[in-house]
Parts: C-alpha cells; structure tokens; sequence
C-alpha cells in the first residue's frame, strides 16, 4: 500500500452534503459519478493532497442505504493506493485478511478496487484501488 487514497464518508444526500462540505473545504467537489453495479452515486473533494468522497444510495438495497440504515451517516471506508491490485490480494489473503473481491472491479474515479472485510481490520472496512491504466 502506497498511501490513503480518499475516506469515504456515507450521507443521505449528496446535494445536503455537498453544500455542508463546500463550506467546511472552503471548496467545490470536483466530481460526481455514478457507479451503477454498486447502487452508489459519489462525489469527490480534493483537500490538500487528499480526497474525501461521499457516497449516496441510489437505491435501497445498496451497501450505503445498508449502511445508513444500521448506523447512519458517517465514515464509511478509508481506501489505500496500490500498484499491482492482484498481488496485493494475494499477499492480504496470506496475512489473514478477508478479501471481499477475489476480483477486482471498476469502481469511481477511474481506479479497480477491492475490499477487506472489517471483520478482519478491526472494524475498518478497508477498499484498495488501483488506478486504470488508458
């Protein structure tokens, strides 16, 4: 793992809660995107060198609106940069992680991802990105 890559934070509304971080960052998101397979819709802030991106369900069975539901808005994820997806798996899996995604898949932001189940990081869902190459 290189570095944190962004947190991601679970809202209700993406529309609220970009007005509320706009104030806070003193700054506009840069993007919004939808990632239909995950029943997600997010919006990434630049900080500095860092990324926040806030999730909002699209629909009520997603991981998010699940999310919400049992424990309300809140930090989701802290996702980690990494350069060779496969074998960093491969490595997690030897150390006793949880891998949720064998696979990785194409998540927002241009970048695959995998996640560690929290079960096996102290609480933390942890989600690794690996950025897709044109």
């Amino acid at each position: 793992m290189n570095k944190i890559e962004h947190i991601g934070i679970a809202v209700k509304s993406l529309k609220d809660s970009n007005a509320l971080f706009e104030k806070l960052f003193g700054a506009k998101h840069y993007k919004i995107e939808e990632v239909a397979s995950e029943g997600v819709k997010t919006s990434f802030f630049k900080v500095g060198e860092n990324k926040i991106e806030l999730l909002e369900a699209t629909n009520p069975n997603s991981p998010i609106a699940k999310f919400i539901n049992n424990k309300g808005e809140g930090i989701h994820h802290i996702a980690f940069h990494v350069t060779d997806m496969k074998s960093e798996i491969k490595r997690l899996k030897n150390e006793g992680f949880t891998v949720l995604n064998d696979n990785p898949k194409v998540g927002a932001d241009n970048k695959l991802v995998a996640f560690l189940h929290p079960k096996s990081s102290n609480g933390v869902l942890i989600e690794l990105c690996q950025d897709i190459k044109d």
